[in-house]
C-alpha cells in the first residue's frame, strides 16, 4: 500500500519550485502533460515497477493529478502555471489565489495574517486531499523563507497542519535568501528568522536550499554567467525529485518517508538537512557519458561546491549520511568506496555516533541513465555558519521597530 504525501506549494518561489518539481516526476514516470501514460510506460519492463500513487492518483478518465494544493496570495505565477502546457495536469479545485491579489507586500506579518483569514478554505482543499488518500503518511511544503507569502504563509499552515495532523510528517524544502549581497527585502532577515522558528517547531524535516550556493553552482560549475529563476529552480527540483526516488520506486530501505528521516534525524529538534548532487546539469537526461567510479561519486558528495548550501562541510562535523545512487552500481564498488573514505577521513563524524555513510542504490528509471546520478542528504554542524549570518543581518537593522 502507498504511503501518500500531500505537496502544498506556497508563494512565488514554492509554485515555481513545485512547477519544476512536477515537471520532473512526470519525466521519471512516464506522465505527460496532459496526465496520461506515454506508451513507453505502459509495456515491457518499465510498467510496474514504481508507485505513482505516493505523489499522484488517477481520475475518473484515468489520467494522473498530482497530490498538490497551489497557494498564492498574487495570481502572477499561479496564472502562468495554468497557461502553460501543463495547465490540465492539476485540480483547479486545489489552486488559491487571494481575491485581493495584492500579495503579502514582502512581509511576514501580512502573509500569516491574510492565511489565517482564508484558513478554513485552505484546510477544507487539504482535508479533500487527505480524505481521498488510503494511507496518508505526510506533507510536503515547497516554500521561501525570505518573502511574504511563502514565509508568512508557509509559518501558518505549518501550525494549523501541526495541529490538525499531530500524527503525519512534514517535510519542507525551504529555500534560504542570499547572504552575501544586500536585498531590496529590508525585513528579509525578520522574515527569516520568524520562519525559522516554525520551522523548527513544527516540521519533521527541513531541507535547506541556499540561493547564493545555487547561484555559484550555476555559475562556478554550469557556467552559467547570469543565472535565471528558471535555472536554479530546476536545480531544486533535482533535489526533489532525487530525494524522493527511493518513495516512488520501493526497494529493500528507506521505502517510506518516516523510514527515510528516521536514518538521519537523531533528535526531533535536529532536522536541517543538507544537500549535495553530482553529476550537476540543468537536464539529467543528458546524453554526455562520462567515466566515473563509485568513489569518485562519493567523494564529489562530500566536497563543498557540490552542496547547495553557502557552508564549508569541513568546518563542522557529520551527524548522518544517506546517499542514493540511481544506476547500475556493483555493491562491492560501494563497499569498498566506503572502506576508502573512512581510511581517508574524508568525512568526519561526530564522536558520539555511528561513523557511516547509508547508501540506497536505485537502477530502475523511466529515464534513460548513462551514468550515476548520485544525491547526498546529510545533517552536520555546519550549518550554524549559514544560521547565523540571520542574526547578524538582524543586529544591522535600526533598533526602532519601524517596520513592524
Amino acid at each position: 500500500m502507498p504511503r501518500e504525501i500531500i505537496t502544498l506549494q506556497v508563494g512565488q518561489c514554492g509554485n515555481q519550485v513545485g512547477t519544476e518539481f512536477w515537471k520532473q516526476l512526470c519525466a521519471e514516470h512516464g506522465i505527460n502533460p496532459e496526465g496520461f501514460l506515454e506508451d513507453f510506460a505502459t509495456s515491457g519492463s518499465s510498467a510496474g515497477g514504481d508507485r505513482k500513487d505516493v505523489f499522484f492518483y488517477q481520475a475518473d478518465d484515468e489520467h494522473y493529478i498530482p497530490r498538490a494544493l497551489l497557494l498564492d496570495l498574487e495570481p502572477r505565477v499561479i496564472n502562468t502555471i495554468t497557461s502553460s502546457s501543463y495547465k490540465n495536469l492539476y485540480n483547479p479545485e486545489n489552486i488559491y489565489v487571494s481575491p485581493e491579489g495584492g500579495g503579502a507586500g514582502n512581509n511576514w506579518a501580512s502573509g500569516y495574517s491574510k492565511a489565517e483569514k482564508v484558513h478554513e478554505e485552505i484546510m477544507d482543499m487539504i482535508d479533500r486531499e487527505a480524505d481521498g488518500s488510503d494511507s496518508l503518511e505526510g506533507f510536503m511544503l515547497c516554500h521561501s523563507i525570505a518573502g511574504g507569502t511563502g514565509s508568512g504563509m508557509g509559518s501558518y499552515l505549518l501550525e494549523k497542519l501541526n495541529d490538525r495532523y499531530p500524527k503525519k510528517l512534514i517535510q519542507t524544502y525551504s529555500v534560504f535568501p542570499n547572504q552575501e549581497f544586500s536585498s531590496d527585502v529590508v525585513v528579509q532577515p525578520y522574515n527569516s528568522l520568524l520562519t525559522l522558528k516554525r520551522l523548527t517547531l513544527n516540521a519533521d524535516a527541513v531541507v535547506v536550499l541556499d540561493n547564493a550556493a545555487l547561484n555559484r553552482i550555476a555559475v562556478d560549475r554550469l557556467h552559467i554567467k547570469q543565472p535565471t529563476f528558471a535555472q536554479t529552480n530546476s536545480l531544486v527540483s533535482t533535489v526533489m525529485a532525487a530525494s524522493t526516488t527511493t518513495l516512488r520506486y520501493p526497494g529493500y530501505m528507506n521505502n517510506d518517508l518516516i523510514g527515510l528521516l528516521a536514518s538521519l534525524v537523531p533528535t526531533p529538534r535536529c532536522h536541517f538537512l543538507m544537500t549535495g548532487y553530482t553529476p550537476l546539469t540543468l537536464d539529467r537526461q543528458t546524453q554526455s557519458v562520462r567515466k566515473t567510479s563509485v568513489l569518485d561519486v562519493m567523494r564529489r558528495l562530500l566536497q563543498t561546491q557540490n552542496i547547495m548550501v553557502s557552508t564549508s562541510t569541513r568546518k563542522g562535523k557529520y551527524i548522518s549520511i544517506l546517499n542514493i545512487i540511481q544506476g547500475e552500481v556493483d555493491p562491492t564498488q560501494v563497499h569498498n568506496s566506503l572502506q576508502r573514505i573512512r581510511e581517508r577521513k574524508l568525512a568526519s563524524f561526530i564522536e558520539w555516533g555511528p561513523s557511516s555513510i547509508q547508501v540506497r542504490n536505485l537502477s530502475f528509471l523511466f529515464i534513460f541513465i548513462y551514468f550515476c546520478f548520485s544525491l547526498s542528504l546529510s545533517l552536520t554542524s555546519s550549518l550554524v555558519v549559514s544560521f547565523s549570518s540571520f542574526t547578524m543581518r538582524l543586529l544591522l537593522l535600526p533598533s526602532p521597530p519601524l517596520f513592524l
